[in-house]
This record gives structure tokens, sequence and C-alpha cells, in this order.
């Protein structure tokens, strides 16, 4: 499997993953096709995911810029048309807390209002007509051991506190019949937001509105070499393609996860690919369903330090999600896909038969400090956003649509998402011992701690 660590390339044109996502969604949209010429352009938009595909959009909506998107494979192959489709109103991993101590209230506030226009924008988007099998809105996150029922109602209390919201405290009687009776949950907290939908049918749409603005988007077309041309006010990026070369007064680095090594030194050493693994089971029957009281279609995840993740599809299967390998060479080990089915078992005993029907993997985007950032050069001309720490289906929608700001030469919101640049990894050739160890400590502290 593509590795962004050590492969330079994500490869040219290759296929989507065998995920249930791909399996169901149907007929891709039509695109420009492979890049078979020279161009120069204003925007050039490297990723043709949410991020690349919502700063396309919202550059010709808002600003009458017309931009061109380079995808190296198909419209969200990466992280955009991989992910379990939770729409959540976060980003990032810090605590809001911790946001407050560092920042102060103001700022707080700032991140917290921008995760939620997130939300809204999304929604804003599917209400323009787009099917992505949007599901009941609810999220759910189930205290895993009794202790952390108490954090979990701390925590609840501290943002109904903090910003009214509107959270739900279930003891695991009221998860167990109102909900599903998950034998892991020892109570839950439920915030009356957060949805789940297909994602990749989610980006086809992004893709649609984009294109009906004006947008062209190249896919089987990956940036192979990247240097400037002239200087100052007539500096041009030139962008080499497998047939065409792209010469760009500014482009956006929107490849997240999937950013090859030594892409760019602007974003060079500034995030962790960490693969995510998925499995997607057979079909419930109508039995197995009543045994498990599985009633909720809402979005699910419990509190462990590696956490699992899972919801009930429209066609009644089991999408479970949690860890995968550290490597892409060890993505394919059957090992990760056993290991979920076999926790999905200890959640409900009464599916000790099931099987999945769907496996795959993704990369997500880590940052140092836990926040995604959008950011670019002194020069203005390239601009990037990264680090959504597998929560970015929603706020990458409006990370898109802050970076189009950014390109159009507008102000953003004065809080660090937006002003201050993903830090470094130090001792970056080593993310991944560190990344090892953390695993080894989750295990301990989800299993002892």
């Amino acid at each position: 499997m593509y590795d962004p660590l050590h492969d330079k390339s994500p490869g040219c044109d290759e296929k989507y993953p065998d995920s249930y996502w791909a399996d169901v969604a149907g007929i891709p949209p039509k695109h420009e096709g492979q890049l078979d010429r020279d161009i120069e352009v204003d925007v050039a938009i490297v990723g043709a995911g949410y991020t690349g595909l919502s700063c396309a959009l919202h550059l010709a909506r808002e600003h009458g810029i017309k931009a061109t998107v380079l995808e190296a494979n198909q419209t969200a192959w990466g992280a955009s048309g991989r992910n379990g489709g939770f729409v959540l109103k976060s980003s990032g991993r810090k605590p809001y807390a911790t946001m407050q101590k560092q920042w102060g209230e103001e700022v707080m506030r700032g991140i917290y209002h921008e995760m939620c226009e997130g939300v809204d924008t999304v929604k804003s988007l599917i209400d323009e007509g787009i099917d992505c099998e949007q599901q009941d809105p609810g999220y759910i996150r189930v205290a895993h051991k009794p202790s952390m029922f108490k954090a979990l109602v701390s925590a609840a209390k501290l943002q109904q506190k903090m910003f009214g919201y509107d959270v739900q405290i279930l003891s695991r009687q009221d998860l167990h019949q109102q909900y599903m009776a998950d034998q892991n949950a020892h109570g839950a907290i439920r915030y009356q937001d957060g949805f789940g939908i297909n994602p990749l049918k989610l980006a086809w749409g992004y893709q649609r509105l984009a294109r009906q603005e004006g947008v062209k988007i190249h896919c089987a077309t990956p940036v192979e070499n990247w240097y400037e041309q002239g200087q100052n006010e007539k500096t041009l990026q030139v962008l080499h393609t497998p047939n065409g070369i792209v010469k760009a007064k500014k482009v956006v680095i929107a490849t997240n996860g999937y950013t090859p090594n030594g892409f760019h030194g602007l974003v060079k050493n500034r995030t962790l690919p960490v693969l995510s693994q998925i499995i997607v089971t057979q079909p419930l029957s109508p039995q197995q369903l009543e045994a498990c009281n599985f009633l909720t279609s809402n979005v699910i995840m419990d509190t462990r330090a590696l956490k699992y993740y899972y919801r009930k599809l429209p066609d009644n299967r089991i999408l479970f999600g949690g860890r995968g390998a550290i490597t892409g060479k060890g993505a394919e080990d059957p090992y990760f896909s056993k290991r979920l089915l076999k926790v999905l078992k200890t959640n409900f005993p009464a599916l000790q038969n099931i099987k999945y029907d769907y496996t795959w993997s993704g990369w997500l985007s880590m940052a140092l400090d836990d926040l995604p950032h959008i950011y670019q050069n002194e020069q203005q001309n390239v601009f990037y956003s990264m680090g959504y720490c597998g929560a970015g289906v929603s706020f990458s929608v409006q990370a898109g649509k802050r970076l189009a700001q950014k390109v159009a030469g507008q102000d953003t919101p004065n809080i660090p998402l937006y002003q201050k640049a993903l830090p470094k990894f130090p001792f970056a050739p080593f993310r991944r011992v560190g990344q090892w160890g953390f695993f080894q400590y989750g295990k301990v502290k989800d299993t002892w701690l």
C-alpha cells in the first residue's frame, strides 16, 4: 500500500480501494480527464478530496476565481473516500478545556465556532441536492469502563456550561434500552448533532457543484515535479504532470494524510500519517438486530486512547473501525481486520457468527499539537491545510472555505488554526517509533488504567 512517509508518489489513475463505499456509490461524476497539455492558471489545487474541492468551490462562488484541481488518482481516492462517514462538530484531538487554559476563552470559543460552522457548511451543501445517504442526527460517546463514564459526564457538564451545548447523559441501562446493547459500554453521552453519511458520495457531490461553477478537475494527473520560475511578483509555480505542465500564480496543497514524501518544503515533517482500519459486516438479520437491540443509526465512538468507532449502515450492516498497521507495507495484514471483528463480537455477543464482507484502510494526518492548520508561505503563493487528526469530514470543508479566503487575499479569523504553521515533529525520521510507543501505551491505558 502507498506509504506517504516513504513513497514519492501515490500513483497515477489508481482505482478506488475495494471498500463498501466504492461498491455502493454508483457511477463517479464526470471530470476533465487526465491533463494532456501545458496550461497557465491563476490557482492550481493539488488533491481532489474534501479540502481541495471545497477550496475550489468557494473560490469560484465567493471570489470569482476559477481554480484547476489536479488529482493523482480519482476524486476522493484518499481519506475523503475511505473514512467512516462521521460528520462531527470537531477536528483535531485537543480538548476545549485545554484550549481555554492555553489561549483563553475568546480563542477557545472562536475555534468552537469554526467547528460548528464546518457542520453547517456541510449541511448547506448537502441541501443543494447531494445524495450521500445522510442518516438521523446523533453522536454517542460511550464509556468503555465505569471510570470513563464519570469523565464523560464531567465533559458534558462543562460543554453545557461553556457553550450551552445540548448533551444528553445516558446510563448503561438507558443506552442499552434506547439505542444499542453494547456490552462494553458503561454509559454514554449523546450529542443531538453529528450524523453519518456515505463519504465518497459526499465528495462526488462536491465535485459536481464545483464543476457547475466552472472549476476544472483533472484526475490521473499527479504532480511529479515542482519548482519556481521567475522572481518577485512574476514568480510562477511550475508543476510537472505526466502529460502536461501547469504554471500557476498560486498553489494549494490539499493532500493531507496522502502528501508524498518530499512533496514541498512548506509541509515537510509537519504531519504524521497514521493508518485507520475499517470493516463492514454482512447485513444483520432482524433476529440479530433484535438480539443486540440495535435501534440507532447514530454515529458512535468510545473513550479508549486507541479509539473504536462504529455505526449501523442503511442496509443494516455494521461499520466498525479502529487503529490499523504502522506502515503501508503492513496494511494488508488480515490481523488488523480480524482484531476489529473480535472486538465487535465482544461488544455484541449475539454476533458471534457474523463475518465481514469489506475491509480497507486509509491514512489520516496527525498534527504534533493535535490541531489542524491552514497556512501559507511568506510570498503568499503556496497554501496548505493539514492535520485533521481523523476528524476532518466536516472541518475540511470549512478549511477549504478559509483557504479560498487566504488565496483571494482576505483575512481569516485570528485563531491558531489560521495564523500559525503546523509545528514540525522533532526527530522527524523517528516519528513511527514514537507512534509505536504511543500504541503500546494506549493498549496498557485502555486495559489497566
